[in-house]
């Protein structure tokens, strides 16, 4: 079977032509038509049913409903209201002491899910007649510090199963990565298939530009540049997203207490200096999950902390609130600047620090 699934797929490569193929796998013949005009094809075994997913232009194929499980934060509110806007139903399940309440009034359904609660999740998105769905959001994972967490979470018979390895016999670590993974394959184990945010919406991410009307110094730059590798180690390591750093010299690192509190973490150690901060996407970034995003929150602790500068990965990275942040950022003299892993090994700044240069 999978040998002619990758012959599909060369053939497919080499000649950009309409096919019919027909697999037969003992007695079940599953038949896949495919018309198109060059799209990318995505490609997902499930069970013995190969299911594909388009795209046109660049855009994906969307179904007219998906499940949003939403986190902290208003990237949840964004996203749902730009579902809504392209005539998409949203059916949300808002975790428990972290979704804003406003997504209730926002979404065709609600309902409130706890952190331990995989099969209401579940049944919720099957009440409904999903089949696809997405996270949007944080999640709090100071929670996995409390001794009582199982107590508190009562996680039913499937979650408790899930996370076994990671919060009672330790034989897996409990980063970001190896936790929403885990939540995300039970999704897909379930029937559900977890699409990024950003494949719905194409226009979260960032593209490679200069957002506001001041650009780095020469001496910002090289913060930039001295910070990308260090963010990328991070990221590889999956400990956290965002260094802070002024002069070439490190002030703080992300774990998990998160983005604003690492930038005023770093602004209490060099008060009344302006120092850069760099928010890239891990190396191995899965966009189902955990991908980079700001916001006028982000801006707001750079000001009151006195960084100068923001530096985050083009095309990896959800900016919500776009004219609020660019607005503010230009009224306090900030520089945010989204830029690709070649710009960081240029010597000069492609972006000038004033408009007029």
């Amino acid at each position: 079977m999978l040998n002619e699934v990758h012959g599909f797929i060369q053939h497919w490569q080499e000649n950009h032509t309409p096919i019919h193929s027909t697999f037969l796998l003992g007695k079940i013949n599953t038949k896949m038509t495919v018309s198109f005009a060059k799209p990318v094809l995505f490609y997902k075994l499930d069970g013995l049913a190969l299911h594909p997913m388009k795209r046109y232009n660049g855009r994906m194929t969307v179904p007219s409903k998906v499940g949003l499980i939403a986190g902290r934060g208003r990237y949840p509110i964004y996203l749902a209201e730009a579902l809504k806007q392209q005539g998409i139903g949203v059916y949300c399940l808002g975790i428990i002491n972290h979704a804003d309440p406003i997504l209730q009034s926002m979404c065709d359904a609600w309902q409130p899910l706890g952190l331990g609660r995989l099969q209401t999740a579940f049944r919720f998105f099957r009440r409904h007649g999903l089949t696809h769905c997405t996270m949007a959001g944080g999640v709090n994972y100071r929670l996995m510090l409390d001794p009582w967490l199982i107590w508190r979470q009562l996680p039913d018979w499937y979650t408790f199963r899930t996370f076994a390895p990671m919060f009672l016999t330790r034989r897996k670590d409990c980063k970001s990565d190896t936790l929403l993974g885990a939540a995300a394959n039970a999704f897909t184990k379930n029937g559900f298939q977890l699409l990024p945010a950003t494949d719905l919406i194409p226009d979260l991410l960032m593209k490679r530009q200069k957002l506001t009307r001041r650009g780095p110094t020469a001496a910002e730059w090289k913060d930039i540049c001295f910070a990308w590798n260090i963010s990328k180690a991070l990221g590889r390591l999956d400990v956290g997203q965002c260094v802070c750093v002024s002069g070439l010299a490190v002030l703080a690192l992300e774990a998990m207490e998160g983005t604003d509190a690492c930038i005023r973490r770093a602004g209490s150690l060099c008060p009344g200096k302006g120092f850069t901060v760099v928010k890239l996407a891990k190396p191995q970034q899965d966009m189902r999950f955990d991908v980079p995003a700001f916001g006028l929150l982000t801006i707001q602790a750079m000001q009151e902390s006195g960084a100068r500068v923001l530096a985050i990965e083009a095309d990896k990275t959800i900016f919500i609130d776009r004219q609020d942040v660019v607005d503010f950022a230009n009224r306090h003299n900030l520089c945010i600047v989204s830029i690709h892993e070649d710009d960081s090994v240029q010597e000069k700044s492609p972006f000038a620090e004033y408009p007029d240069e």
